[in-house]
């Protein structure tokens, strides 16, 4: 009786194990992909409690950032070395969603997620250069800080053989694509996929795939794409080139595929400091740091151009 015992507590124990281990491999390529800041208990549960796109502290901060999402890489060495030049600010709240979603979300006056209600407003917000000009009566101070270009994101070893955006436009191939209503980059990919193969590419990939459901259409193609890649669910995804880049850099599963010159966009990174920002000592100060070229050089660093 002694040993059924044993044998059941072992059987147990390694059942709990399996599971545990499948849980984890459920999740290994899950958000966030940056090391989170944490002074006291970290408690992130993949896929449960999780959220990647909120950072700092959010209780009494003394500078609000709403950031393009696709920046995510770039923020805690940017706030790191904003902190080093103006030490006066230990508490920063940023955001880093689709610039879209935080445009409207500026215009509401609050966002909800999960259970959570953010009513905080921004001193500074960043986006590509026609959300900046189509929102410019909000902002007394805007700059140029950073400029990118497109590429392919594929998995690992490219099983696909993608080669261009023409490709894209195959039955075979499964798409992940940002949704062009509320993510600049997607309005962008559509110039590019007119300039590789016209209009009749565009319709193909944004009508023809959607509706047959071989090409996805994101909500936040900074983290649904790279993941929709690594768990197989997409083979391929139009990005930025800096997020292809990050995903490199930091060991995930996934290719690049530059695309030439007369198939490409620049996307041109603008920052806006509000009329309405409540603290704006603080959105003057991160405005001057966001241009120096301390800041450059770190946007340098994740695959941005920034002169």
């Amino acid at each position: 009786m002694k040993h059924l015992v044993i044998i059941t507590a072992l059987i147990l124990s390694l059942t709990s194990l399996s599971q545990l281990h499948a849980q984890q491999q459920e999740h290994r390529f899950d958000p966030p992909w940056n090391k989170p800041w944490n002074e006291g208990l970290s408690f992130t549960v993949a896929g449960v409690d999780n959220v990647p796109d909120l950072y700092g502290d959010i209780v009494d901060p003394q500078l609000v950032v709403f950031f393009a999402g696709n920046q995510f890489m770039v923020i805690d060495d940017l706030l790191a070395g904003f902190k080093k030049a103006y030490p006066d600010y230990t508490r920063i709240f940023a955001e880093t969603l689709p610039p879209g979603i935080l445009a409207k979300q500026i215009k509401s006056g609050s966002i909800t997620v999960g259970n959570m209600r953010i009513s905080h407003q921004p001193d500074v917000y960043t986006a590509g250069k026609s959300k900046i000009s189509e929102m410019q009566d909000l902002f007394s101070r805007s700059e140029v800080y950073a400029k990118n270009n497109l590429a392919i994101m594929v998995q690992k070893g490219n099983p696909k053989n993608v080669k261009g955006l023409c490709d894209l436009g195959r039955a075979d191939v499964m798409v992940s694509m940002p949704n062009p209503e509320w993510e600049g980059i997607g309005k962008r990919i559509e110039e590019a996929y007119v300039k590789a193969g016209g209009e009749m590419l565009r319709k193909k990939i944004m009508e023809l795939k959607v509706k047959d459901k071989t090409t996805y259409l994101t909500q936040i193609h900074h983290r649904q794409t790279p993941m929709r890649i690594m768990y197989g669910q997409s083979q391929a995804g139009p990005v930025w080139y800096s997020e292809a880049y990050y995903q490199k850099m930091i060991g995930n599963p996934i290719e690049m595929i530059p695309l030439p010159e007369k198939e490409n966009i620049q996307a041109i990174y603008m920052a806006g400091q509000l009329k309405t920002a409540p603290r704006p000592k603080a959105a003057e100060d991160f405005m001057n740091f966001l241009v120096s070229s301390e800041a450059k050089k770190i946007y340098r660093q994740y695959g941005f151009t920034a002169d």
